[in-house]
């Protein structure tokens, strides 16, 4: 075989070094990304712990929040971020303590303002996950509202992101129709006159006219008992 022309072996020797050092930190993210996934995961089994209606609830909420964006015809990416993240919106009540988290009774002005750094802590809580911006702007953002009265940035209109204000009608319709220690279930359709009648204060009303069709079109289309 013909030799090697001068310096070639010691490029190849260069790529194979670079090729290994590529490898071997891709492997440190993938065990780095794991890792996080890991804690994140363990986070979320303790606040379900201390609170169980967090499960349910989150899973319920994601699932409303995914539809109602198909259904506003968002994109996929959009989609996928409301799938990861709707998860998570409720992490950040892991740096809530007990008695107020699961406290029976009405809130006081001093307890609710506890209350209201839960989307603060959560995306802290997450920064450091890949997750889509869109997803980690979700997780702070979920409790904002149309008129700009909201938390924690007083943000308003289309300020607000749009996954946000998606899981937002999502998140309130399933509060309303659950039983809490706090207010009785009611009934779908006086859910939706509730939310309807906060359309343009609340909430986005394009977001609360597309929770009226996916309702109106039952568990065939995703609803709610799907």
């Amino acid at each position: 075989p013909e030799p090697f022309p001068e310096g070639a072996l010691a490029t190849l020797q260069f790529l194979a070094e670079r090729a290994s050092l590529a490898y071997e930190n891709l492997v440190l993210y993938q065990n780095l990304h794991l890792n996080h996934h890991a804690t994140l995961e363990a986070l979320i089994r303790s606040l379900e712990a201390r609170d169980p209606y967090t499960k349910s609830h989150s899973q319920r909420v994601t699932r409303m929040a995914v539809r109602l964006a198909e259904l506003m015809g968002s994109s996929s990416q959009r989609c996928n971020a409301i799938l990861y993240a709707g998860h998570l919106h409720d992490i950040g009540k892991i740096g809530i303590r007990d008695s107020i988290l699961t406290k029976p009774g009405k809130l006081t002005p001093e307890e609710y303002r506890v209350i209201q750094r839960h989307p603060v802590i959560g995306e802290q809580i997450v920064a450091r996950l890949d997750l889509e911006p869109e997803g980690l702007a979700l997780i702070r953002h979920h409790h904002e509202r149309w008129d700009g009265t909201g938390y924690p940035d007083r943000l308003g209109g289309r300020e607000i992101p749009a996954a946000a204000r998606i899981l937002s009608v999502a998140d309130a319709y399933d509060a309303v129709t659950s039983d809490r220690p706090y207010h009785r279930a009611l009934e779908s359709e006086d859910a939706l006159a509730e939310i309807r009648a906060n359309a343009g204060t609340q909430f986005d009303p394009r977001v609360v006219e597309a929770l009226g069709d996916l309702l109106a079109a039952g568990p065939a289309a995703g609803g709610p008992d799907a």
